[in-house]
Protein backbone atom coordinates (compact mmCIF):
# COMPACT_ATOMS: atom_id res chain seq x y z
CA UNK A 1 0.00 0.00 0.00
CA UNK A 2 1.21 3.33 -1.21
CA UNK A 3 0.25 6.98 0.50
CA UNK A 4 1.19 10.42 -1.59
CA UNK A 5 0.46 13.78 0.10
CA UNK A 6 -1.02 15.46 -2.90
CA UNK A 7 -1.70 18.62 -0.31
CA UNK A 8 -1.69 20.26 2.80
CA UNK A 9 1.97 18.81 3.31
CA UNK A 10 3.62 21.33 5.27
CA UNK A 11 0.94 24.14 4.44
CA UNK A 12 -2.19 24.11 5.85
CA UNK A 13 -4.72 24.11 2.60
CA UNK A 14 -5.36 21.96 0.16
CA UNK A 15 -6.21 18.58 1.82
CA UNK A 16 -5.88 16.13 -0.43
CA UNK A 17 -4.10 12.21 -0.13
CA UNK A 18 -4.30 9.70 -2.11
CA UNK A 19 -3.83 5.78 -0.90
CA UNK A 20 -2.95 2.96 -3.70
CA UNK A 21 -4.02 -0.67 -2.67
CA UNK A 22 -5.22 -3.75 -4.10
CA UNK A 23 -5.34 -1.99 -7.37
CA UNK A 24 -7.64 0.89 -6.27
CA UNK A 25 -7.04 4.84 -6.12
CA UNK A 26 -9.13 6.53 -3.17
CA UNK A 27 -8.63 9.89 -2.46
CA UNK A 28 -9.16 11.39 1.58
CA UNK A 29 -10.11 15.02 0.55
CA UNK A 30 -9.74 16.98 -2.41
CA UNK A 31 -9.21 20.50 -1.23
CA UNK A 32 -8.59 23.82 -2.80
CA UNK A 33 -5.29 25.35 -2.22
CA UNK A 34 -5.92 29.21 -0.45
CA UNK A 35 -3.91 32.16 0.03
CA UNK A 36 -0.17 31.77 0.14
CA UNK A 37 -0.62 28.25 -0.51
CA UNK A 38 -2.07 28.73 -3.80
CA UNK A 39 -0.32 31.49 -4.89
CA UNK A 40 2.81 28.89 -4.71
CA UNK A 41 1.26 26.58 -6.50
CA UNK A 42 -1.69 27.88 -8.22
CA UNK A 43 -4.68 25.41 -9.44
CA UNK A 44 -4.19 26.25 -12.82
CA UNK A 45 -1.98 23.66 -12.25
CA UNK A 46 -4.40 20.82 -12.35
CA UNK A 47 -4.14 17.37 -10.84
CA UNK A 48 -0.96 15.51 -11.22
CA UNK A 49 -3.06 12.15 -11.85
CA UNK A 50 -5.79 11.18 -13.83
CA UNK A 51 -9.46 11.71 -11.86
CA UNK A 52 -10.57 9.19 -13.97
CA UNK A 53 -8.76 6.31 -12.20
CA UNK A 54 -9.69 7.35 -8.75
CA UNK A 55 -12.39 4.83 -7.13
CA UNK A 56 -14.08 6.48 -4.62
CA UNK A 57 -13.39 10.36 -2.20
CA UNK A 58 -14.25 10.50 1.78
CA UNK A 59 -14.16 13.65 2.77
CA UNK A 60 -13.70 14.99 6.03
CA UNK A 61 -16.16 17.89 6.24
CA UNK A 62 -16.97 20.47 3.94
CA UNK A 63 -15.00 23.52 4.01
CA UNK A 64 -13.54 24.78 0.55
CA UNK A 65 -9.75 23.61 1.82
CA UNK A 66 -10.63 20.17 1.91
CA UNK A 67 -13.68 19.87 -0.48
CA UNK A 68 -13.41 22.56 -2.66
CA UNK A 69 -11.41 20.59 -5.67
CA UNK A 70 -14.18 18.26 -6.04
CA UNK A 71 -16.46 20.07 -8.80
CA UNK A 72 -13.12 20.15 -11.05
CA UNK A 73 -12.41 16.40 -9.91
CA UNK A 74 -15.97 15.06 -11.36
CA UNK A 75 -15.50 17.85 -14.45
CA UNK A 76 -12.06 16.20 -15.08
CA UNK A 77 -13.78 12.37 -15.38
CA UNK A 78 -13.78 11.41 -11.46
CA UNK A 79 -17.17 9.32 -11.37
CA UNK A 80 -17.16 7.55 -8.25
CA UNK A 81 -18.83 8.12 -4.57
CA UNK A 82 -17.57 10.90 -2.60
CA UNK A 83 -18.43 9.73 0.91
CA UNK A 84 -18.94 11.98 3.37
CA UNK A 85 -21.72 12.37 6.73
CA UNK A 86 -25.52 13.86 5.93
CA UNK A 87 -24.94 17.32 7.22
CA UNK A 88 -21.57 17.48 4.79
CA UNK A 89 -23.00 16.96 1.94
CA UNK A 90 -26.18 19.28 2.48
CA UNK A 91 -23.44 21.77 3.15
CA UNK A 92 -21.84 20.86 -0.27
CA UNK A 93 -24.66 20.64 -2.13
CA UNK A 94 -24.84 24.95 -1.51
CA UNK A 95 -21.05 24.73 -1.07
CA UNK A 96 -20.16 23.81 -4.73
CA UNK A 97 -22.37 25.67 -6.32
CA UNK A 98 -21.24 29.32 -4.34
CA UNK A 99 -17.39 28.51 -5.03
CA UNK A 100 -18.16 27.65 -8.82
CA UNK A 101 -20.06 31.45 -8.67
CA UNK A 102 -16.84 32.67 -7.60
CA UNK A 103 -15.20 31.38 -9.92
CA UNK A 104 -17.23 32.49 -12.93
CA UNK A 105 -17.02 36.08 -11.36
CA UNK A 106 -13.41 36.07 -10.75
CA UNK A 107 -13.03 34.50 -14.34
CA UNK A 108 -15.34 37.51 -15.64
CA UNK A 109 -12.99 39.97 -14.19
CA UNK A 110 -10.10 39.23 -15.13
CA UNK A 111 -11.17 38.56 -18.69
CA UNK A 112 -12.46 41.96 -18.81
CA UNK A 113 -8.90 43.31 -18.34
CA UNK A 114 -7.65 40.65 -20.13
CA UNK A 115 -9.60 41.33 -23.37
CA UNK A 116 -8.59 45.46 -23.08
CA UNK A 117 -4.86 44.48 -23.08
CA UNK A 118 -5.57 42.25 -26.32
CA UNK A 119 -4.27 38.97 -24.18
CA UNK A 120 -6.09 35.73 -24.65
CA UNK A 121 -9.40 34.89 -22.40
CA UNK A 122 -9.13 32.04 -19.76
CA UNK A 123 -11.99 29.93 -18.44
CA UNK A 124 -12.80 29.43 -14.43
CA UNK A 125 -12.02 26.20 -12.82
CA UNK A 126 -15.48 25.27 -12.66
CA UNK A 127 -18.55 26.74 -12.93
CA UNK A 128 -21.94 26.67 -11.00
CA UNK A 129 -23.54 23.76 -13.61
CA UNK A 130 -20.21 22.00 -12.49
CA UNK A 131 -20.43 22.04 -8.92
CA UNK A 132 -23.62 21.33 -9.34
CA UNK A 133 -23.21 17.99 -11.52
CA UNK A 134 -20.58 16.91 -8.28
CA UNK A 135 -23.17 17.31 -5.71
CA UNK A 136 -24.44 14.04 -7.64
CA UNK A 137 -21.71 11.95 -6.00
CA UNK A 138 -22.44 12.88 -2.71
CA UNK A 139 -23.05 9.58 -0.66
CA UNK A 140 -24.14 10.32 2.69
CA UNK A 141 -23.47 8.09 5.65
CA UNK A 142 -23.49 8.85 9.48
CA UNK A 143 -21.18 8.39 13.03
CA UNK A 144 -20.61 5.26 13.46
CA UNK A 145 -21.97 3.81 10.50
CA UNK A 146 -19.82 1.26 8.47
CA UNK A 147 -19.69 1.47 4.90
CA UNK A 148 -18.23 -1.33 2.64
CA UNK A 149 -16.73 1.27 -0.17
CA UNK A 150 -15.12 -0.88 -2.42
CA UNK A 151 -14.13 -5.13 -2.27
CA UNK A 152 -11.01 -3.68 0.26
CA UNK A 153 -11.95 -0.77 1.70
CA UNK A 154 -14.22 -0.30 4.63
CA UNK A 155 -14.62 3.15 6.01
CA UNK A 156 -16.02 4.71 9.34
CA UNK A 157 -16.97 8.36 9.88
CA UNK A 158 -16.27 10.04 14.05
CA UNK A 159 -17.24 13.33 14.93
CA UNK A 160 -14.28 15.88 14.73
CA UNK A 161 -15.93 18.67 17.12
CA UNK A 162 -14.59 21.02 13.78
CA UNK A 163 -18.01 22.23 11.95
CA UNK A 164 -21.18 20.90 11.73
CA UNK A 165 -20.83 16.82 9.81
CA UNK A 166 -17.24 17.32 10.06
CA UNK A 167 -15.75 13.88 10.90
CA UNK A 168 -12.42 11.86 11.50
CA UNK A 169 -12.14 8.85 8.97
CA UNK A 170 -11.44 5.35 9.63
CA UNK A 171 -10.33 3.07 7.25
CA UNK A 172 -9.67 -0.51 7.28
CA UNK A 173 -7.91 -1.10 4.04
CA UNK A 174 -7.28 -4.81 2.83
CA UNK A 175 -4.48 -5.92 0.74
CA UNK A 176 -3.34 -9.76 -0.09
CA UNK A 177 -4.06 -10.98 2.98
CA UNK A 178 -3.31 -8.12 5.43
CA UNK A 179 -5.14 -5.56 6.67
CA UNK A 180 -4.23 -2.06 8.02
CA UNK A 181 -6.23 0.23 9.42
CA UNK A 182 -5.37 4.16 8.67
CA UNK A 183 -7.00 6.82 10.92
CA UNK A 184 -7.58 10.50 9.12
CA UNK A 185 -8.23 13.20 11.70
CA UNK A 186 -9.82 15.60 9.37
CA UNK A 187 -9.72 19.01 11.19
CA UNK A 188 -10.10 18.65 15.10
CA UNK A 189 -12.38 20.99 16.98
CA UNK A 190 -12.17 22.97 20.34
CA UNK A 191 -14.03 21.73 23.07
CA UNK A 192 -16.99 23.75 23.97
CA UNK A 193 -17.90 25.01 21.13
CA UNK A 194 -21.44 26.06 20.56
CA UNK A 195 -24.20 24.08 18.94
CA UNK A 196 -22.07 21.20 18.27
CA UNK A 197 -20.44 18.36 20.07
CA UNK A 198 -16.90 18.00 21.28
CA UNK A 199 -14.62 15.47 19.16
CA UNK A 200 -14.77 12.38 19.70
CA UNK A 201 -11.78 10.14 20.51
CA UNK A 202 -10.55 7.08 18.83
CA UNK A 203 -7.76 4.51 20.15
CA UNK A 204 -6.73 2.13 17.76
CA UNK A 205 -4.99 2.68 14.48
CA UNK A 206 -2.23 1.39 12.64
CA UNK A 207 -1.54 4.61 11.11
CA UNK A 208 -2.12 8.07 11.72
CA UNK A 209 -2.69 11.12 9.36
CA UNK A 210 -3.57 14.00 11.68
CA UNK A 211 -3.72 18.01 11.12
CA UNK A 212 -1.78 20.45 13.24
CA UNK A 213 -2.60 23.81 12.49
CA UNK A 214 -2.55 25.12 15.64
CA UNK A 215 0.23 22.43 16.88
CA UNK A 216 2.97 24.77 17.98
CA UNK A 217 0.66 26.64 20.46
CA UNK A 218 -2.17 27.52 22.79
CA UNK A 219 -5.48 29.04 22.49
CA UNK A 220 -5.47 31.76 24.53
CA UNK A 221 -7.51 31.37 27.88
CA UNK A 222 -10.35 33.96 27.93
CA UNK A 223 -13.67 34.61 29.30
CA UNK A 224 -16.60 32.77 26.89
CA UNK A 225 -18.00 33.62 23.95
CA UNK A 226 -21.05 34.67 24.89
CA UNK A 227 -19.75 36.93 28.08
CA UNK A 228 -17.55 38.51 25.28
CA UNK A 229 -20.32 39.04 22.70
CA UNK A 230 -22.65 40.03 25.71
CA UNK A 231 -19.79 43.02 26.94
CA UNK A 232 -18.82 44.13 23.06
CA UNK A 233 -22.69 44.36 22.48
CA UNK A 234 -23.61 46.60 25.34
CA UNK A 235 -20.76 48.80 24.71
CA UNK A 236 -21.71 49.07 20.60
CA UNK A 237 -25.00 49.59 21.33
CA UNK A 238 -24.32 52.52 23.75
CA UNK A 239 -22.72 54.17 20.91
CA UNK A 240 -25.99 54.41 19.19
CA UNK A 241 -24.56 53.09 15.69
CA UNK A 242 -24.49 50.36 13.76
CA UNK A 243 -22.73 46.88 14.75
CA UNK A 244 -21.02 45.19 11.36
CA UNK A 245 -20.19 41.82 11.95
CA UNK A 246 -17.85 40.41 9.27
CA UNK A 247 -18.49 36.59 9.61
CA UNK A 248 -17.62 32.93 8.05
CA UNK A 249 -20.99 32.41 5.94
CA UNK A 250 -20.51 28.41 7.63
CA UNK A 251 -20.25 27.93 11.14
CA UNK A 252 -19.09 31.17 12.63
CA UNK A 253 -22.38 33.05 11.42
CA UNK A 254 -24.29 29.68 13.02
CA UNK A 255 -22.43 30.12 16.07
CA UNK A 256 -22.76 34.09 16.97
CA UNK A 257 -26.51 34.13 16.11
CA UNK A 258 -26.56 31.41 18.46
CA UNK A 259 -25.14 33.21 21.36
CA UNK A 260 -27.08 36.30 20.33
CA UNK A 261 -30.40 34.04 20.67
CA UNK A 262 -29.07 33.48 24.04
CA UNK A 263 -28.43 36.81 25.12
CA UNK A 264 -32.08 37.28 24.25
CA UNK A 265 -33.07 34.58 26.36
CA UNK A 266 -31.34 35.78 29.36
CA UNK A 267 -32.41 39.34 28.50
CA UNK A 268 -28.78 40.78 29.47
CA UNK A 269 -28.09 43.12 27.12
CA UNK A 270 -29.83 46.45 27.45
CA UNK A 271 -32.06 47.32 24.89
CA UNK A 272 -31.05 44.26 22.32
CA UNK A 273 -34.15 43.26 22.00
CA UNK A 274 -35.38 46.25 19.94
CA UNK A 275 -32.39 46.06 17.46
CA UNK A 276 -32.89 43.90 14.64
CA UNK A 277 -30.34 41.26 13.22
CA UNK A 278 -29.14 41.00 10.16
CA UNK A 279 -27.94 37.87 7.94
CA UNK A 280 -26.67 39.32 4.59
CA UNK A 281 -25.19 36.07 3.33
CA UNK A 282 -26.79 34.08 0.67
CA UNK A 283 -24.67 31.52 1.56
CA UNK A 284 -24.74 32.00 5.37
CA UNK A 285 -28.93 31.60 4.93
CA UNK A 286 -28.80 28.59 3.36
CA UNK A 287 -26.03 27.13 5.79
CA UNK A 288 -28.13 28.88 8.72
CA UNK A 289 -31.04 26.59 7.05
CA UNK A 290 -29.48 23.23 6.72
CA UNK A 291 -28.28 24.22 10.90
CA UNK A 292 -31.53 24.73 12.40
CA UNK A 293 -32.04 21.34 10.31
CA UNK A 294 -29.89 19.28 11.57
CA UNK A 295 -30.26 18.88 15.28
CA UNK A 296 -30.33 15.10 15.47
CA UNK A 297 -27.37 13.89 15.58
CA UNK A 298 -25.00 16.88 15.45
CA UNK A 299 -26.00 18.95 18.47
CA UNK A 300 -24.45 18.86 21.79
CA UNK A 301 -26.23 18.30 24.90
CA UNK A 302 -26.61 22.31 25.93
CA UNK A 303 -27.82 23.09 22.45
CA UNK A 304 -30.36 20.12 22.24
CA UNK A 305 -31.65 21.15 26.34
CA UNK A 306 -32.00 25.00 24.71
CA UNK A 307 -34.06 23.64 22.17
CA UNK A 308 -36.26 21.54 24.22
CA UNK A 309 -37.23 24.87 26.43
CA UNK A 310 -38.06 26.47 23.09
CA UNK A 311 -35.15 28.51 22.33
CA UNK A 312 -34.93 29.76 18.71
CA UNK A 313 -31.50 29.98 17.94
CA UNK A 314 -32.25 30.60 13.89
CA UNK A 315 -35.76 32.29 13.87
CA UNK A 316 -35.57 34.55 16.76
CA UNK A 317 -38.39 37.85 17.03
CA UNK A 318 -35.39 40.24 15.55
CA UNK A 319 -33.91 38.47 13.37
CA UNK A 320 -34.51 39.55 9.47
CA UNK A 321 -33.26 37.58 6.32
CA UNK A 322 -31.39 39.83 3.61
CA UNK A 323 -31.59 37.78 0.57
CA UNK A 324 -31.82 39.38 -2.66
CA UNK A 325 -29.13 42.28 -3.62
CA UNK A 326 -31.85 45.00 -3.31
CA UNK A 327 -32.55 43.67 0.10
CA UNK A 328 -28.94 44.21 0.72
CA UNK A 329 -28.94 47.78 -0.12
CA UNK A 330 -31.90 48.65 1.76
CA UNK A 331 -30.18 47.81 5.12
CA UNK A 332 -27.78 50.83 4.85
CA UNK A 333 -30.70 53.23 3.67
CA UNK A 334 -32.48 52.35 6.96
CA UNK A 335 -31.99 54.68 9.98
CA UNK A 336 -32.43 52.55 12.80
CA UNK A 337 -29.74 51.07 14.98
CA UNK A 338 -29.02 47.02 13.39
CA UNK A 339 -26.18 44.40 13.55
CA UNK A 340 -25.54 42.94 10.61
CA UNK A 341 -23.81 40.16 9.77
CA UNK A 342 -22.11 39.28 6.57
CA UNK A 343 -19.94 37.65 4.58
CA UNK A 344 -16.61 37.48 3.60
CA UNK A 345 -15.45 36.80 7.45
CA UNK A 346 -12.21 38.83 5.94
CA UNK A 347 -13.71 41.61 4.21
CA UNK A 348 -12.10 40.28 0.98
CA UNK A 349 -15.35 40.36 -1.09
CA UNK A 350 -19.20 40.10 -1.16
CA UNK A 351 -21.75 42.16 0.42
CA UNK A 352 -19.41 43.10 4.15
CA UNK A 353 -17.27 45.61 1.52
CA UNK A 354 -20.64 47.63 0.90
CA UNK A 355 -21.30 47.85 4.87
CA UNK A 356 -17.76 48.56 5.63
CA UNK A 357 -18.01 51.36 3.26
CA UNK A 358 -21.40 52.90 4.65
CA UNK A 359 -20.19 52.82 8.64
CA UNK A 360 -16.46 52.29 8.76
CA UNK A 361 -16.65 55.95 8.86
CA UNK A 362 -19.53 56.72 11.60
CA UNK A 363 -17.90 57.36 14.82
CA UNK A 364 -20.71 55.71 16.31
CA UNK A 365 -20.45 52.61 14.31
CA UNK A 366 -19.32 49.57 15.41
CA UNK A 367 -16.80 46.80 13.45
CA UNK A 368 -16.61 43.51 15.47
CA UNK A 369 -14.55 41.10 14.44
CA UNK A 370 -15.24 37.29 15.19
CA UNK A 371 -12.80 35.13 13.01
CA UNK A 372 -9.26 35.07 11.89
CA UNK A 373 -8.26 37.93 9.81
CA UNK A 374 -5.24 36.57 7.57
CA UNK A 375 -2.56 39.05 7.02
CA UNK A 376 -3.15 41.46 3.10
CA UNK A 377 -7.00 41.07 3.80
CA UNK A 378 -9.05 43.97 4.26
CA UNK A 379 -10.09 42.63 7.37
CA UNK A 380 -6.60 42.68 8.58
CA UNK A 381 -5.60 46.23 7.93
CA UNK A 382 -8.85 47.28 9.91
CA UNK A 383 -8.09 45.00 13.06
CA UNK A 384 -4.47 46.44 12.36
CA UNK A 385 -5.44 50.28 13.09
CA UNK A 386 -5.24 51.26 9.65
CA UNK A 387 -6.46 55.34 9.35
CA UNK A 388 -8.12 54.78 6.24
CA UNK A 389 -8.84 52.02 3.40
CA UNK A 390 -9.73 51.39 -0.12
CA UNK A 391 -12.92 49.86 -0.52
CA UNK A 392 -14.06 49.74 -4.04
CA UNK A 393 -11.66 52.37 -5.35
CA UNK A 394 -12.92 55.00 -2.73
CA UNK A 395 -10.51 56.09 0.54
CA UNK A 396 -13.11 55.16 3.50
CA UNK A 397 -11.80 56.99 6.71
CA UNK A 398 -11.78 54.36 9.75
CA UNK A 399 -13.85 56.01 12.77
CA UNK A 400 -15.70 53.30 13.69
CA UNK A 401 -14.88 51.40 17.05
CA UNK A 402 -13.20 48.04 16.01
CA UNK A 403 -13.62 45.26 18.96
CA UNK A 404 -12.64 41.61 18.45
CA UNK A 405 -13.81 38.70 20.29
CA UNK A 406 -10.64 37.17 21.09
CA UNK A 407 -9.68 33.34 21.35
CA UNK A 408 -12.14 32.21 18.74
CA UNK A 409 -10.86 29.18 16.43
CA UNK A 410 -12.35 26.28 14.81
CA UNK A 411 -9.47 24.22 15.52
CA UNK A 412 -7.79 22.38 18.45
CA UNK A 413 -4.50 23.82 19.64
CA UNK A 414 -1.63 22.18 20.82
CA UNK A 415 -3.30 20.67 23.55
CA UNK A 416 -5.87 19.49 22.46
CA UNK A 417 -4.20 17.85 19.31
CA UNK A 418 -2.11 16.16 22.23
CA UNK A 419 -5.28 15.31 24.32
CA UNK A 420 -6.47 13.59 20.87
CA UNK A 421 -3.19 11.35 19.60
CA UNK A 422 -2.87 10.93 23.25
CA UNK A 423 -5.88 7.94 23.18
CA UNK A 424 -3.93 6.03 20.59
CA UNK A 425 -1.05 3.63 21.96
CA UNK A 426 2.64 4.90 21.03
CA UNK A 427 2.76 1.16 19.61
CA UNK A 428 1.46 2.63 16.14
CA UNK A 429 3.45 2.00 13.16
CA UNK A 430 3.62 5.41 12.00
CA UNK A 431 2.00 9.38 12.57
CA UNK A 432 1.86 11.67 9.40
CA UNK A 433 1.71 15.34 10.44
CA UNK A 434 0.27 17.39 8.19
CA UNK A 435 -2.30 20.51 7.11
CA UNK A 436 0.00 22.79 9.03
CA UNK A 437 2.83 25.50 8.13
CA UNK A 438 6.08 23.84 7.56
CA UNK A 439 7.75 25.21 10.95
CA UNK A 440 4.44 24.17 12.87
CA UNK A 441 4.55 20.58 11.30
CA UNK A 442 8.22 20.79 12.40
CA UNK A 443 7.20 21.60 16.23
CA UNK A 444 4.40 19.63 16.42
CA UNK A 445 5.95 16.27 14.90
CA UNK A 446 8.84 16.90 18.00
CA UNK A 447 6.22 17.18 20.53
CA UNK A 448 5.22 13.76 19.42
CA UNK A 449 8.47 12.14 19.40
CA UNK A 450 9.45 13.03 23.08
CA UNK A 451 5.86 11.29 23.86
CA UNK A 452 7.31 8.00 21.96
CA UNK A 453 5.28 8.60 19.02
CA UNK A 454 7.07 7.71 15.32
CA UNK A 455 6.16 10.84 13.67
CA UNK A 456 6.83 11.96 10.17
CA UNK A 457 6.55 15.18 8.32
CA UNK A 458 5.94 14.63 4.41
CA UNK A 459 6.36 16.69 1.76
CA UNK A 460 4.17 17.43 -1.32
CA UNK A 461 3.72 14.94 -3.64
CA UNK A 462 6.11 12.85 -1.41
CA UNK A 463 5.20 8.69 -1.41
CA UNK A 464 5.44 6.40 0.91
CA UNK A 465 5.11 2.48 1.66
CA UNK A 466 3.04 1.73 4.74
CA UNK A 467 5.55 -1.89 4.65
CA UNK A 468 9.13 -0.02 5.19
CA UNK A 469 7.86 3.16 5.68
CA UNK A 470 10.53 4.09 2.83
CA UNK A 471 9.86 7.16 0.64
CA UNK A 472 9.16 5.39 -2.75
CA UNK A 473 8.82 7.15 -6.22
CA UNK A 474 5.10 8.49 -6.83
CA UNK A 475 4.26 6.20 -9.47
CA UNK A 476 0.45 7.72 -8.89
CA UNK A 477 1.64 11.11 -9.70
CA UNK A 478 2.80 11.75 -13.44
CA UNK A 479 5.57 13.86 -14.19
CA UNK A 480 4.31 15.90 -16.47
CA UNK A 481 2.15 18.82 -14.23
CA UNK A 482 3.95 18.69 -11.29
CA UNK A 483 6.69 20.22 -13.46
CA UNK A 484 4.60 22.48 -15.12
CA UNK A 485 6.41 25.82 -15.83
CA UNK A 486 5.31 27.70 -12.42
CA UNK A 487 6.86 30.65 -13.74
CA UNK A 488 4.43 31.14 -16.55
CA UNK A 489 1.68 30.76 -14.91
CA UNK A 490 3.18 33.24 -11.83
CA UNK A 491 3.56 35.95 -14.21
CA UNK A 492 -0.36 35.21 -15.61
CA UNK A 493 -1.26 35.88 -12.00
CA UNK A 494 0.87 38.91 -11.49
CA UNK A 495 -0.66 40.48 -15.48
CA UNK A 496 -4.63 39.72 -14.23
CA UNK A 497 -3.87 40.76 -10.73
CA UNK A 498 -4.78 44.49 -9.33
CA UNK A 499 -1.95 46.71 -8.01
CA UNK A 500 -2.46 45.62 -4.41
CA UNK A 501 -3.00 41.80 -5.11
CA UNK A 502 0.51 42.24 -7.62
CA UNK A 503 2.31 44.05 -4.41
CA UNK A 504 1.42 41.02 -2.40
CA UNK A 505 2.01 38.60 -4.50
CA UNK A 506 5.40 39.68 -5.12
CA UNK A 507 5.84 39.90 -1.08
CA UNK A 508 4.93 36.42 -0.90
CA UNK A 509 7.65 35.26 -3.38
CA UNK A 510 10.40 37.20 -1.90
CA UNK A 511 9.76 35.41 1.38
CA UNK A 512 9.83 32.30 -0.76
CA UNK A 513 13.46 33.25 -2.07
CA UNK A 514 14.38 33.81 1.07
CA UNK A 515 13.77 30.83 2.76
CA UNK A 516 15.16 28.75 -0.49
CA UNK A 517 18.26 30.61 0.00
CA UNK A 518 18.28 30.10 3.51
CA UNK A 519 18.20 26.41 2.97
Amino acid sequence: MNITFLGAAKCVTGSSTMIEAGGHKILVDCGMRQGRDEKLLPMEAGFPYDPREIDAVFLTHAHIDHSGLLPLLVKKGFRGPIYCTGATARLCSIMFPDAGHIQEMEVEWQNRKRQRAGKPLVEPLYTVQDAVAATRYLRPVEYGDVVQALDNVKASFVDAGHLLGSASIELYITEGDKQKKLVFSGDIGNKNKPIIKDPNYIHEADIVLMECTYGDRLHQRVESTREQLREALTRALARGGNIVIPSFAVGRTQEILYDISLLLEEKSVPGLENVPVYIDSPLGIAATQIFEDSSHNYYDEEAMAYRAEGVKFFSFSTLVIAQTAEESKEINFDPRQKIIISSSGMCEAGRIKHHLKHNLWRADSTVLFVGYQAVGTLGRAILDGSKSVKIFGEEIQVKAAIEQLEGLSGHADQAGLLEWIGHFPTTIERVFVMHGEESVCAVFAGELKKRGYPAVVPGMFETYDTESFAQVPAAAVREAEPAMDVLSLVRARLESADEEQAARMREDLLALLKRWEEK
